[in-house]
């Protein structure tokens, strides 16, 4: 399948992309199937089941309000964040639900209880992957009008059973377009860097031109630099409590104020690093907008070792945001088809681990880094993280996750220095971290990817 830069960097809502941004994504697919079935108009009930890790973590992780809204016709980049729980808090009320919402018509309501219509199962899972729905639709005399299942498989992607596909954030089946320069591999990519003459950034561009003109993807990317830096910024500026239950305070605005206050605070890089991807992070457990990176748990990485290079790297611009994203991109394409970037099927190695490596090949490529010294940054971004698991205290997204990113945002910006200090030769392949990491998750109990039933999620008391 012919992955996009835009697959990997899609605008959505906190705060998981895969217990959120896809189930959204899989319920507005259903409903919109209900429409071009002709059935709309028959359906007098919706039935919900979520399975494994969703029904495990789903009510921490906001699974139920994304179907809500995704049944309602919101799509994850477009929907108002602000409105997004008092759209919830009406269908709960009245228990009534507006399939499509305000493009069908009120005469569309369906009767629709959250606490009976819609069911999340702790421990049973469906056959295709850890994070599997099913949908079915009834008419008055409860005959079925239609049923798909579908898995949510990591960074908002959605597995659609009937269409044998992976749907993008756009599309439902394989993109089988033929690229200029099609890689599946690190060794491929560096091959075709070599017969090219090209970097792993004006390689990714070349591809990137098969959906785009250049001028859209440079203006595409830099939309989502963005809604990246707006989310960091609304983090540094926010306080309070973050919603679930833990009563977890958001810090990145109170640390940010002190860190300005103290004599060179502007110059201690590393430790505006950690605000930016705790800042990002926040914003993410609190139900806000975010660009999934590769994925929504592990969205503050990039975005802060991008701030990184724009705010400590002389001569850093627009075109080096550009060619930074493309680069880590095309480190992420090898994560998403040789390996995984789910935290319930590799734990969080997958997420935290795959966007440390893309981030840390990125920034190899902006601060002149050779096809092999971003690769060998990549892979040391991955290596370190190796075996790490997914075990979020009440199945939120906050603890450990938000401290987490920070850590990784600087182990990213370390991997590319290191990699920058050597010549690109090193032992470990990227091909053979990530194949690694892949054994790492099947052999992973799954009590550590992300079903709260392992590690801190049981050791720590929640309050």
């Amino acid at each position: 399948m012919a992955l996009s830069a835009f697959d990997l960097f899609s605008v959505g809502i906190g705060p998981s992309s895969s217990h959120t941004v896809g189930p959204m994504r899989a319920a507005l697919l259903f409903a919109n199937a209900l429409k071009d079935a002709g059935a709309l108009a028959d359906t007098a009930a919706v039935r919900v089941e979520l399975y494994g890790s969703l029904g495990a973590t789903g009510h921490g992780h906001g699974s139920p309000k994304a179907v809500m809204l995704g049944l309602e016709g919101q799509a994850p980049d477009t929907v108002d964040v602000t409105r997004a729980d008092d759209d919830v808090a009406r269908v709960r009320a009245t228990r009534r639900l507006r399939l499509l919402g305000a493009a069908i018509g009120p005469s569309h309501e369906i009767p629709f209880d959250p606490e009976s219509d819609l069911v999340l199962y702790r421990r049973r899972s469906l056959p295709g992957h850890a994070n599997g729905m099913i949908f079915r639709a009834l008419d008055a005399s409860g005959r079925a009008l239609l049923e798909r299942t579908y898995y949510s498989v990591g960074g908002g992607f959605v597995v659609d059973t009937s269409a044998e596909g992976v749907e993008g954030p756009a599309r439902i089946v394989p993109d089988e377009r033929r690229l200029p320069h099609p890689f599946r591999t690190g060794a491929e990519l560096l091959e075709l860097t070599r017969a090219t003459g090209l970097s792993v950034s004006a390689l990714m561009l070349r591809n990137e031109t098969s959906w785009r003109t250049e001028e859209e993807v440079r203006s595409g990317l830099l939309d989502i630099w963005a809604v990246m830096r707006a989310c960091v910024q609304r983090g540094l500026s926010e306080e309070g409590i973050l919603p679930g239950g833990l009563r977890v305070r958001r810090r990145a605005a109170a640390s940010a104020r002190r860190l300005r206050a103290e004599v060179g605070g502007a110059a201690k890089e590393l430790e505006w690093v950690t605000l930016y991807a705790m800042a990002v992070n926040e914003e993410n457990a609190a139900g806000g907008r975010v660009v999934t990176a590769p994925t929504n748990g592990a969205a503050g990485i990039i975005p802060a070792v991008l701030h990184y290079y724009l705010d400590f790297v002389p001569g850093a611009d627009a075109d080096g945001v550009v060619r930074f994203l493309l680069a880590a991109s095309a480190v992420g394409m090898l994560f998403k088809e040789n390996a995984s970037i789910s935290g319930a099927e590799v734990g969080c190695q997958g997420e935290v681990g795959s966007a440390c490596s893309m981030a840390a090949g990125g920034l190899a490529e902006v601060l002149g880094g050779t096809p092999e010294q971003v690769e060998n940054a990549a892979e040391i971004g991955i290596e370190h993280n190796l075996g790490l698991t997914c075990d979020p205290v009440g199945g939120l997204v906050q603890i450990p996750c938000i401290e987490r990113n920070g850590m990784a945002a600087v182990k990213a910006i370390t991997a590319a220095r290191m990699a920058l200090r050597g010549d690109g030769r090193h032992h470990v392949s990227l091909d053979r971290a990530i194949a690694t990491m892949k054994q790492t998750g099947a052999d992973m109990s799954v009590k550590y990817k992300e079903t709260a039933r392992g590690g801190l999620a049981v050791n720590v008391v929640e309050c």
